[in-house]
Parts: structure tokens; sequence; C-alpha cells
């Protein structure tokens, strides 16, 4: 079995460094499509577990529209990961969420436009299905270390990607309540979908940070993170879900994969000698 990967955003490798010591930094790695985020390695329950930041280690230095997705995914995958756990921080658009609440996604509404979603870019691959969107095995996996911690957990909601870095206005926000969205963040597309491309599984834990634009009208506050979307009493249920994030990847890293069909994506390319078994011969295929 391959190591876990878990790309969370800025500041949550801090979360794992807090409680779980000794890790290598084995920073940016050279890839086809340049360098990557840095990467670091460390042990969890006995478990080689390798953490990316999207955004940058000390900072939000890189907006989730410009992440060099292709870089992240095939640098992982070349260190030998086969598991991708994502960690994301979007805003509710389902209003019975509540803030700081844990929700495991299993469909998603891509709504960016202006990234390098394939690896797949010479036409003869590319039929990749999407049903189900995250590895189910995975997802069971994440679900259960979510609730073990203790904190209200929904299994399952629509997590629609926009490009950002803008937030979104009320009338998209509406446009994707009405499409059947639960949750709007930046960060899950095409991450998923370059992930399944190279045959890893790959699903994502959540918590709410906030509410979109017109599910709950308040004052414009400066200075303040979403300049008043999330309000001061919100503040503490946020912490309290990040709080939870190094117990929730030591329980996802430590558990035994489950059956799933993620490893066979490209068998149909496979057979008909299309690609072999070496996956670096399929990028631009």
């Amino acid at each position: 079995m391959g190591p876990l990967a878990v790309i969370g955003g800025s500041g949550a490798y801090d979360l794992l460094a807090r409680d779980y010591s000794g890790a290598r930094n084995l920073g940016r790695r050279e890839t086809p499509f340049g360098p990557s985020a840095p990467v670091r390695e460390l042990e969890l329950n006995g478990r080689r577990t390798l953490f990316l930041s999207r955004h940058g280690e000390t900072g939000y230095h890189c907006t989730a529209r410009f992440v060099n997705y292709r870089a992240n995914v095939y640098a992982l995958r070349e260190l030998g990961v086969t598991r991708v756990l994502a960690w994301s921080g979007p805003g509710a658009i389902e209003p019975s969420l509540e803030i700081g609440q844990y929700v495991v996604p299993d469909d998603l509404l891509d709504e960016t436009h202006a990234r390098d979603d394939t690896y797949f870019t010479g036409g003869s691959l590319g039929f990749v299905r999407q049903s189900p969107v995250f590895c189910p095995a995975l997802r069971e996996a994440a679900l259960e270390a979510c609730r073990a911690t203790g904190a209200a957990t929904r299994d399952g909601g629509t997590y629609a990607c926009t490009e950002g870095p803008r937030l979104e206005t009320p009338a998209e926000v509406r446009k994707l309540r009405i499409m059947g969205a639960d949750l709007v963040g930046m960060t899950l597309a095409p991450e998923v979908f370059l992930a399944k491309e190279l045959t890893m599984c790959y699903a994502a834990v959540c918590y709410v940070t906030n509410y979109a634009e017109s599910l709950a009208h308040k004052p414009f506050v400066p200075g303040v993170l979403f300049e008043g979307l999330l309000d001061s009493s919100e503040v503490a249920c946020v912490d309290a879900a990040v709080a939870g994030f190094a117990q929730i990847v030591a329980q996802v890293a430590a558990a035994e994969p489950g059956d799933c069909h993620c490893a066979r994506l490209l068998d149909r390319y496979k057979r008909r000698g299309t690609i072999g078994e070496d996956w670096r011969e399929w990028i631009g295929r």
C-alpha cells in the first residue's frame, strides 16, 4: 500500500506538526509541469504520510486559481502516493449546515474555467468515469475519522468549485443552490480529476467556514476574514473543527484501503494497448 498524502490549505501543516514531530522537508518537487508546492514527509500511526500545502507553508501566497494542480498531483504520484485526502474550508450554500460542521462530499460541480484540468493533452485518452466522483473507500475512512472526533459530520453533499480569487456574487450562490450545490469552495477541481487520471484514490474532508452570500445578510466589516461573512461567534466553531485535523488525518492514514475501482480506471486503455503500466508515459496521451 502506498502512502497517504494530505493536501491542505495554508497553515494546515502546522496543525500536524503540533501533534506529530519529526517531519522531513522534501521541498518542491520538479515535474514536467513545473515545481510542485513544498512536500513534507512524516509518520502517523506507523504509516508514512505526505503533506502538501496548496497555498504555501507560511501564508496564503498562492490563491486557488493559480495553484499548479498538475505539478502537485504528479509530484505526489511520483513519491508513491496511492491515496489523497484533501482538507478544505468551503462556504455553506445549504442553510441546514452549521458553521464548523464536517462534510465529506460525494459529488462536485466544476465552475472553474481557467485551470489546466487534464494530463491527457494529446487526444487519445480522457474518458474517465466520474461516478462516484470521490473514492468510496477513502470517503468511508474519512467519515469514520470525522465522526470519531465527536463533531457533527454530514455524509455526502455537492461541492461547487468556483474559479476565484474573488468570492461569489449573491446571484451566483442562488444559481449554485438551484443546481444542487451544498458547499462552495475553490480547490477540489481539478485536483480530484487529475488524481483519478493517475489512478489515485481521492476524497475530501470539508469544514464549513461561513455562509455564502445571500444566505445570511451580514454587514461589511473591513480588515477581517471574508470582510464580515464570518462573525466572532462563529470563529470558535471553525477553530474547533480545525483542531480535529491532526486526529482525522492520523486515523485515515492508519486505515486499511477498502475496495474501490480507482486503480483500474484506465484498464480499458491498457487492454487495447494504448498505454502500458508506467503512468509517466500516459502524460500527454
